[in-house]
Order: C-alpha cells, then structure tokens, then sequence
C-alpha cells in the first residue's frame, strides 16, 4: 500500500494579525477537502512563521495551534526578512510535500488543488504563475514587466509573474537545507536547481486586510538581490562600458586636437561640464555595483545563520 503524501504548507507572516485567522481559515477549507478525498495524509498541517511580529501575530498563531491540530508555529528571533523565513519554515518542518504562499490571501488558495493533483502525476516543482496583474497599479504592473524582462537578459532563471507561491517535493527541499549561501533569493534559485518542473496560473485577488510589506525600496532591494545572487552580467557591462568610454574619449581627444590646429578655437565650457558629469555619473555606478557583489561576499565569508528560531509550536 503506498503511502499518502504529508503536505506543509508554510505561511511566512510579518505584522500580520489582521489576517492570521482568515487565512487559516481558508488554508484549512483546502486542506480538510483533501485529507477527505485521500490525496494527503492525515497528519498534513499549516505552518505560520512569524518573522519577528511586533503586533499580535504570534498570540493569535499560538491560540490557533491549540483549538485544532492543523496549524504549527515557528517564531524567529526578529525580523530576518521573507526569503529567510520561508527557508526557515522548509528546514524545520517535515513532510513530503511543501507548499509556501503568503498570509494576504492575494494568491488563489484554490490553486493548491491543481498544485497536488500536478506533484501525484509525477512534477517535483509546481510553480504558482498569475495570469495577468490587472490587480496591480499602472507604475507598479511596468515596472514589474521591466524587472523581469531586465533579469532575464541579465542571466536570471526566473519564471515569469511568478513570486513564492509554489509547491516542491521533500527531494527539492532537501537540496535547499543543504545549500550554505547566506544571500537567498528563492525565485531564482528553485528553477535553478532543475528537476521535472510546470506551472499553474491564477488570478491574484486584493488582499483581504493589513498593508503590504513590500513598500518601493524593500521590493528593489528584493530585485537587486535577485540579479547581483545569479549574475555576474552586470559586472561585465561595467567592463564593456568602460570600453565604450575610452574609445569615446580618444575620439573627443583627436577631435579637440584637430579642432585646436585648424578650426584655432577653444571648446567650451558645456561639453566640459558633460563630460566630467558623465564619466563621473558612470564610476559611481560602476563602483556601486561591485560594492553589491564585494557585500554578498562579505557576508558568505561570515556564514552567519540565514535564521534564528527563538520559539516552536509542533
């Protein structure tokens, strides 16, 4: 007789009281219809990680840990960042199947059907893909479009419109316990990794309560993490456009030297100031860039742990 499969699905959750008891609630509409129909095991539960709340969350995730035996807890000793706390729910939850999702409800719940019925024919990885971002503001939706046609080109594996909603296998996951790279960035690290891989689409709704954690600089940071983590491209486009300013520079050198011996005038000072602004422009960024890759290096060497729990509830 083969074995139902455990699945845990893990709930990173940052400040989120407000919708703590409403995703429970859905997660385990989803989860008892498919205990019932025998697709998983019995003893499949919720894991909410609290990423060092400083609101009720934990409260109310302990309190729900004791009125039904689906939901699991895992605090972290502060806030260590979304990546780190979905890395923490894998490492220290034990099942066959993982699932990740966020605690705003925007990712369709009901996806997780087709997610299971997708690992049961065989595919190791099940990627949660949206099917449009019409839910999305106008700034939001192109730039969005522009990062991942810009990390694509850069040399990152993305998927997509796709962010963590996905589900692995305990094989998968097992590989990312034992990966020691401090600079996690999951969206371009799982398609990476291979194995038989598809993707199921949704449409995103609005989020049930709360604000978003992700303001305009959390989530370019998010973005700078995820290219500078996978590329070495942009280091190579500081070295071709330096060339590409040398050979600009000894053109405007042959030039000023023709200019001076027969045209007898002297360049003003528009270009001057240009140039000198330019180049300038140019370093600043170059060095800006490879201090991105000199910190990742900084903190790999340090291995510092990518979480500390500071409290569980099984």
């Amino acid at each position: 007789m083969i074995e139902k499969p455990i699945l845990a699905i893990i709930v990173p959750c940052y400040n989120e009281e407000e919708v703590v008891n409403a995703t429970y609630s859905a997660l385990s509409d989803v989860l008892k219809p498919l205990i019932e129909s025998g697709k998983i095991a019995t003893n499949s539960y919720i894991c909410f990680v609290d990423d060092g709340s400083k609101d009720t969350t934990w409260e109310i995730i302990t309190k729900l840990s004791k009125e039904n035996n689906l939901t699991k807890g895992l605090k972290l000793s502060r806030n260590f960042g979304h990546q780190a706390a979905i890395i923490a729910g894998l490492t220290k939850s034990e099942a066959d199947i993982f699932i990740t999702i966020d605690a705003d409800l925007q990712d369709d719940v009901n996806t997780i059907y087709q997610m299971v019925d997708k690992y049961l024919e065989g595919f190791e990885i099940v990627y949660g893909v949206r099917n449009d971002r019409s839910s999305d503001g106008f700034f939001k939706r192109h730039i969005s479009e522009f990062y991942y046609k810009l990390s694509t080109y850069l040399g990152v594996n993305g998927i997509y419109n796709h962010a963590d909603f996905r589900l692995m296998s305990k094989k998968v996951v097992d590989i990312l316990k034992n990966l020691q790279e401090c600079n996690i960035y999951l969206r371009g690290l799982i398609p990476s990794l291979g194995f038989k891989s598809c993707s199921v689409y949704f449409s995103r709704k609005k989020r049930v309560a709360g604000t978003a954690k992700y303001n305009f600089f959390s989530s370019s940071a998010l973005a700078i993490d995820g290219i500078t983590s996978f590329s070495t491209t942009p280091l190579r486009l500081i070295t071709i456009l330096g060339f590409i300013c040398f050979c600009i520079a000894v053109l405007m050198s042959i030039f000023s030297i023709i200019s001076y011996i027969y045209l007898k005038n002297v360049q003003g000072w528009a270009s001057l100031f240009i140039s000198v602004y330019f180049l300038g422009g140019i370093q600043l960024l170059s060095v800006g860039i490879i201090g991105e890759y000199i910190g990742k290096i900084y903190k790999e060497t340090k291995q510092r742990p990518k979480f500390l729990v500071e409290e569980r509830i099984e």
